[in-house]
């Protein structure tokens, strides 16, 4: 297996879940999202009624449901091109229980690599304060992903279907939804938009305001790594600041987990060593030797993963956990001056704090890691595009095996897969890379836990483009509904954004009162 699965299981950030261990987090960029906690969700996002509608037929607003889900058929296949009229059906929901028509608001989520009703049951910030701020939810799909898919069952079939999967396409879908809504929803019209959105979708939400300022009066973009891309942040600092929270959360557990790479290696050199690993590790298939690299890149996801899910709380985002999940594994890696079978049998430990917290686990599978909502395949394609992330590790810095990045490697592995090639430098000549000061009204949010925020712009550009820092957070913490363990540091972050947003809708509704 070649370090592309590594890197999407990186790029799964976005979607760091990918139900195959060989692509995982670099997939996912995004989709940290996972059903969570009951006691971490708002009561209103557990029951809901779902409609269909076509695009031109509104349908009934009903006060009885939490919200409608609804199809919206307007969205070209090819918003640049004129050779087509091709549409296809966009998912999005709608909740309107706080929306006041007068004074209110729009807060619309840039959906990303995934099923929207699971973004939608995962970002309970946006229904916490949605009565606040007179708010009406719209949650909207993203093409290629969930329901939203432009060529139904062919959508993934060869590259020439394929090539609409872009983020430059999605929001344009994104624009042509809002004007479909004010178009066709009473008072909603003359409404203030804000983009919110977590991992590429913080990017989506961040990108969207960029280049749709007349559309959306602002941003939040949660745990978005929209510098992760080229040169403009260190290729080795995503694993980095993953080994900084193992370090931090018990003595000698990023050793630990550094030298069981090279006990792995010694055990699996022989036909017993491989035997005597399957048995150790309870996994749920034989070990061969060709399985050894697959196996370690199935172990560093789950390291990755427990990063951006090290929440204060007891959470089901990506898998079953308790509060604090790295403190918990590491209570199994304080020594790693042991054999390699005792090392190695306290990886297995720690393992299980993740795959199989609730006990209802037979053996672990390393194809798994994380949830089926997330959508595998199309973020695949797009890390072998435009989403080109570059990732590396020097085993002294962190405690992966050293790895360089190659981006040949990536481009022949992805051309073998979809028949293309990458563009590395897209997405800085898109969205301006560092040089984006002439833009306003985001707010760029990180947690320090989450290795993400290597990527983030995580210090103030302008007095408008401000950075929100959140000590004691993993990936997108702040969207995530409101908790009584939830740290202080979160509390102050989503004061400021909420303070931000009110501005930006009284500075709406000030310019709209002159214009008048």
């Amino acid at each position: 297996m070649g370090r592309r699965a590594l890197l999407l299981l990186l790029l799964s950030f976005l979607a760091p879940w990918a139900t195959k261990a060989l692509r995982p987090a670099l997939r996912a960029l995004g989709s940290l999202h996972l059903p969570t906690n009951p006691t971490s969700l708002p009561a209103v996002a557990k029951n809901y009624s779902v409609l269909y509608f076509q695009q031109k037929a509104l349908a009934r607003h009903l006060h009885i449901c939490i919200f409608q889900l609804n199809h919206y058929k307007t969205p070209l296949v090819d918003h640049f091109g004129f050779n087509t009229v091709k549409t296809f059906n966009q998912r999005y929901l709608v909740a309107d229980k706080y929306w006041k028509k007068n004074g209110g608001s729009i807060l619309f989520y840039t959906g990303n690599e995934g099923d929207i009703i699971w973004f939608c049951n995962n970002t309970g910030f946006m229904w916490d304060v949605a009565e606040e701020l007179k708010a009406m939810l719209v949650f909207a799909e993203h093409r290629y992903y969930g329901e939203s898919l432009p060529f139904g069952d062919n959508s993934f079939k060869d590259s020439r279907h394929l090539n609409f999967l872009t983020s430059e396409q999605a929001l344009a879908d994104f624009a042509e939804l809002i004007k479909h809504l004010k178009r066709t929803i009473p008072g909603a019209e003359n409404q203030p938009v804000i983009a919110i959105g977590g991992s590429y979708g913080g990017m989506l939400a961040a990108w969207f305001r960029m280049k749709y300022p007349h559309m959306a009066v602002g941003a939040l973009a949660a745990s978005a790594p929209i510098w992760q891309f080229e040169d403009l942040v260190p290729c080795g600092v995503f694993m980095k600041i993953v080994t900084t929270d193992f370090r931090k959360s018990g003595p000698h557990c990023s050793e630990s987990i550094r030298r069981s790479w090279d006990a792995i290696n010694r055990l699996s050199s022989t036909g017993s060593g491989l035997q005597w690993l399957t048995g150790a590790l309870h996994l749920c298939s034989p070990l061969t030797s060709q399985d050894i690299q697959h196996l370690k890149d199935w172990i560093s996801e789950t390291w990755v993963n427990l990063a951006m899910v090290d929440y204060p709380y007891a959470s089901n985002f990506l898998q079953p956990l308790p509060a604090w999940p790295i403190k918990v594994v590491c209570q199994y890696l304080k020594n790693p001056n042991v054999s390699d079978s005792l090392l190695l049998q306290n990886i297995f430990q720690a393992l299980n704090v993740y795959y199989n917290y609730s006990g209802q686990v037979k053996c672990l599978n390393i194809s798994e890691t994380a949830t089926s909502s997330l959508g595998t395949l199309g973020w695949s394609y797009q890390a072998c595009t435009e989403v080109v992330m570059p990732f590396c590790t020097n085993g002294v810095d962190d405690m992966f095996e050293p790895h360089s990045w190659n981006l040949k490697e990536l481009s022949d592995e992805c051309f073998e897969q979809w028949g293309v090639r990458p563009r590395p430098s897209w997405i800085t000549t898109m969205y301006g890379g560092k040089n984006i000061s002439s833009h306003s009204n985001i707010v760029f949010s990180n947690g320090e836990l989450d290795p993400w925020s290597g990527g983030g712009v995580t210090k103030d550009i302008t007095d408008t483009l401000v950075a929100v820092t959140i000590s004691e957070g993993a990936h997108h913490l702040d969207l995530r509904a409101k908790n009584a363990l939830d740290p202080t540091s979160v509390l102050l972050a989503r004061a400021l954004e909420v303070r931000h947003m009110k501005n930006w809708i009284r500075d709406f509704y000030d310019r709209a009162g002159k214009q008048h």
